[in-house]
């Protein structure tokens, strides 16, 4: 089992996601449903495939009699864009900006030696954006990961 395939963030609001990241972003959706009431909206990236799906629907599909835990706070989890430069980073987080997202921490150069920030999305998750002086990518543009 080398292999994730969806990543499924449960979100309050989809209408509201889903302009945030196909209007504001620019990520290619697909959506099942109605845009006014979507059901599941898939991202067409390369690699790694993100859905979104409300929230409570989430819950109850994980398990309806005895639901996880109540959402909110920090979860543990980021997801991440790997830019190839610097200059790549910074328009994310102007695109990311003006599409609403709040700004966590402004790009800098971090204590790994690259350039890094992280910003919310309108539901709470957290995005790191960074670029990596040595970072080589693959011709779908997925991070190389190689052994020290």
């Amino acid at each position: 089992m080398n292999r994730l395939n969806l990543i499924t963030l449960g979100v309050k609001d989809m209408v509201e996601s889903l302009n945030f990241y196909r209007d504001g972003l620019g990520f290619e959706v697909v959506v099942y449903g109605d845009e006014r009431n979507p059901d599941v909206i898939f991202f067409n990236n390369a690699g790694t495939k993100i859905s979104l799906f409300q929230i409570d629907r989430l819950v109850k599909d994980i398990n309806e009699k005895s639901p996880p835990v109540a959402v909110g706070g920090f979860g543990g989890i980021t997801l991440a864009y790997n830019g190839k430069s610097k200059e790549e980073v910074d328009e994310v987080f102007l695109l990311a900006e003006k599409a609403g997202a709040k700004i966590i921490k402004e790009p800098e150069t971090v204590f790994w030696g690259g350039y890094s920030g992280y910003f919310q999305d309108p539901n709470g998750f957290y995005w790191e954006v960074a670029y990596g002086e040595s970072w080589e990518f693959d011709e779908n543009d997925m991070l190389i990961i190689r052994e020290n």
